[in-house]
């Protein structure tokens, strides 16, 4: 779930492992895995296909003009990457940025962008029939694909293809335009 980053841009991931543990149900039948993180002392999950790695969080740079949910961008490896604020999305009281967050670099669609997360816990192995699918929260659930019954409590699996609306994706698209021809 790792991978090692040369360079001053990024620090490199934690050297230890990320463990895998299966969710509690039946052990056949079809699985996914989950990447299962902590932010403001609740437990989410991002689909490992969604995630590309997991890295130590570093300094943001303001990005001028861009949508309120972008915290700013980070320069991965010469990418420039946006930082989601899922904090302010998921209604939860803004964080300074902490040298002990993680940064979940992943996708969006097609979009490449980070979740600072207060920790990512560990990777799960998910039985579908474990899944709660979204449609029945209501909707309230926006970003959320399912709810996850896990060990230890619920665990709500995101969406990331929903976190960016065409208006959101054309104004990060400006902000990061200006920004390379500023």
């Amino acid at each position: 779930m790792s991978a090692q980053i040369n360079g001053p841009e990024v620090s490199a991931p934690d050297p230890r492992p990320v463990s895998a543990s299966r969710a509690s149900g039946d052990p056949a039948g079809p699985t996914r895995e989950v990447l299962v993180f902590e932010l403001g002392g609740q437990r989410y999950g991002l689909p490992t296909l969604d995630v590309t790695e997991l890295v130590r969080a570093v300094a943001i740079t303001r990005l001028p003009d861009a949508p309120a949910f972008i915290e700013g961008v980070v320069n991965v490896r010469g990418r420039i990457l946006p930082v989601l604020d899922i904090r302010a999305r998921f209604h939860l009281p803004a964080k300074p940025l902490d040298p002990s967050d993680h940064f979940i670099v992943a996708s969006a669609g097609a979009r490449g962008v980070i979740l600072r997360v207060d920790r990512a816990l560990h990777l799960a192995l998910v039985d579908e029939s474990s899944v709660q699918a979204a449609r029945a929260l209501g909707s309230s659930a926006t970003y959320v694909a399912g709810v996850a019954k896990l060990d230890g409590g619920l665990v709500l699996i995101h969406d990331l293809a929903t976190f960016l609306s065409a208006a959101e994706d054309a104004a990060l698209d400006a902000a990061l335009q200006a920004r390379a021809s500023g």
